[in-house]
């Protein structure tokens, strides 16, 4: 087995060791990304849950639920809903938007991996076929047609980097559609929790303002007070 190993990695121009090392990485993202994204998704739907609890503005309930789930990605758009809560709807929704985009990162980390995977894959593996044919047309040369099965073994050989490459690209396209996907639903649970917190803080954020700005406003006198004094 290992003599065969090494036959194969030498046929190939060392590019089945290579080969052998990106669908290690590719595994590594998959099981990393799916541990995450169950995470995230549950976490979401808890705090939408939560949320859904939580009767018109009510900081200190919504500040409940934001140190419950602080270790979270969506414990930032909660701290910044609260700590934004006085400003307008527009406001509040540019913040916490703000907040969401500078999240985005951490959903579709290390999700390249799997994209590039996809390419490198049937091309490096088509390269070390290719690399390994060129030897055993060699040998066909130098041999003649006396060892045919040193050809063809050759060949055989050959084709095994083209098949790991086209594996690599049948894992990989798989998983990254499935976890473009959860960062679909990941987005969209975001948007979710962004609406229903403007929507609770924002309710009362506008006659407050006016409140707050009709009290700093001058009294003035009314005009039949006036009149009497006259």
């Amino acid at each position: 087995m290992w003599n065969m190993i090494v036959e194969v990695s030498i046929m190939s121009g060392g590019l089945v060791p290579l080969l052998a090392f990106i669908l290690l990485g590719v595994i590594a993202v998959v099981i990393e990304r799916f541990y995450f994204f169950q995470r995230v998704l549950k976490t979401g739907h808890d705090i939408e849950h939560d949320i859904k609890q939580v009767n018109g503005r009510n900081l200190e309930k919504l500040n409940q639920v934001a140190k419950h789930y602080e270790q979270s990605i969506q414990a930032r758009i909660l701290k910044t809903a609260v700590e934004s809560a006085n400003d307008d709807a527009d406001t509040l929704d540019r913040r916490i938007e703000e907040t969401i985009l500078w999240d985005i990162p951490k959903l579709d980390k290390n999700i390249w991996l799997l994209d590039s995977a996809v390419t490198l894959g049937p091309l490096l593996g088509l390269f070390g076929t290719i690399i390994g044919m060129i030897q055993s047309f060699s040998v066909l040369g130098t041999s003649g047609t006396g060892n045919p099965t040193a050809v063809t073994g050759g060949i055989g050989h050959a084709l095994i980097a083209t098949g790991g490459g086209l594996m690599i690209a049948i894992i990989a396209v798989s998983f990254l559609n499935y976890f473009n996907k959860r960062i679909r639903l990941a987005g969209h649970q975001n948007e979710l929790i962004k609406v229903m917190l403007i929507n609770r803080l924002a309710s009362n954020a506008g006659a407050a303002t006016v409140a707050v700005a009709e009290a700093r406003q001058p009294k003035t006198a009314p005009a039949s007070s006036a009149a009497q004094g006259a």
